[in-house]
């Protein structure tokens, strides 16, 4: 995803956005199948995502690093856990089909939804965000807008060509018969962990 000049935080609306809509968000993204795990810090987010890796058993990951998951030391607390993490695009290309997780940053979430918004101009990030089986994202608990307008009057004043991507819970289709199936063209488990606590640097 290609920028106008200016990074879209600067296009936030805080004066009607905020952590006081994350109750709404979460409500939202759980209705559609989507797991929330607000923590106060990157140290409880690391343990919950190591949680989350151990519940799965996984054994191999692919990881588009954001300063959220920087803070956290995620990459290196899979790795003492044994598992083989892939953070470089190519290996990221090679690997995606065939690991247990991917891990990812979101930009902002959507109450009106309980979705959430990720730039998805490299490619890295959208293999991780749909190949992988449990598609885990990090997500500043502070950044939720009120609804889809908002959102795209973000994306309207900071983005001029690319990719972006609205995630909202797992994949899910009724095409056959009409029966609701998860997982069939993308990860079968969705996981937000929501940080309260602003990384040191900037943005997540």
């Amino acid at each position: 995803m290609n920028t106008i000049g200016e990074p879209w935080q600067r296009h936030f609306p805080t004066a009607t956005s905020g952590a006081h809509l994350f109750p709404e968000f979460e409500m939202r993204a759980k209705a559609v199948s989507g797991e929330v795990f607000r923590v106060p810090d990157a140290t409880a987010a690391r343990e919950t995502l190591i949680r989350l890796v151990d519940d799965v058993g996984a054994k191999k990951a692919v990881v588009v690093e954001s300063p959220l998951q920087e803070a956290a030391g995620i990459t290196e607390a899979l790795r003492s856990r044994g598992v083989t993490v892939y953070t470089e695009p190519t290996d990221i290309a090679a690997h995606a089909e065939t690991s247990d997780i991917g891990i990812s940053g979101v930009e902002f979430g959507i109450a009106e939804t309980g979705s959430v918004f990720q730039d998805g101009g490299a490619i890295a990030t959208r293999l991780v965000t749909i190949l992988p089986p449990l598609h885990v994202v990090f997500l500043p608990s502070a950044n939720i807008v009120p609804g889809i307008t908002e959102a795209f009057d973000i994306i309207s004043q900071s983005f001029d060509r690319g990719y972006v991507g609205f995630i909202t819970g797992p994949s899910r289709t009724a095409d056959i018969e009409r029966v609701l199936t998860i997982g069939v063209h993308g990860p079968s488990r969705f996981a937000i962990i929501a940080v309260d606590e602003t990384p040191k640097g900037g943005e997540a």
